[in-house]
């Protein structure tokens, strides 16, 4: 019974630290950005997390009357690209896949 509780513990405790300090794979890169260009021709992506865009895009998108629709397009955008351009508006050069991604009638696409 104790072997049991030990084991339990130990896998636990695994589970905490690789959630805590999760490692890239070395060479591998962390599979995200594949097929996803972010328009510098390196197909790289950008340099975020999948689950660090919510919070950027939620502070983007904090200050347009368009609340709900900016955040839907911002989200689906930084999935692709995994970039979020700083500030409020504008900036969109630090994130050439966001500012290149266009609409079928030839606008932007993201916020």
């Amino acid at each position: 019974m104790a072997a049991n509780k030990a084991v339990s513990f130990l896998v636990l405790a695994l589970l905490l630290l690789a959630v805590a300090f999760p490692v890239e794979v070395v060479g591998g890169g962390n599979g995200y950005g594949k097929g996803k260009g972010n328009g510098n021709g390196n197909g790289n992506g950008g340099n975020l997390q999948p689950w660090e865009c919510s919070p950027k895009c939620t502070s983007r998108c904090s200050r347009t009357q368009y609340n709900k629709a900016c955040l839907t397009f911002c989200n689906k955008c930084c999935a692709k690209c995994l970039c979020v351009p700083p500030g409020f508006y504008g900036n969109k050069g630090a994130c050439p896949c966001y500012n290149n991604w266009k609409t079928k009638e030839g606008g932007p696409k993201c916020p």
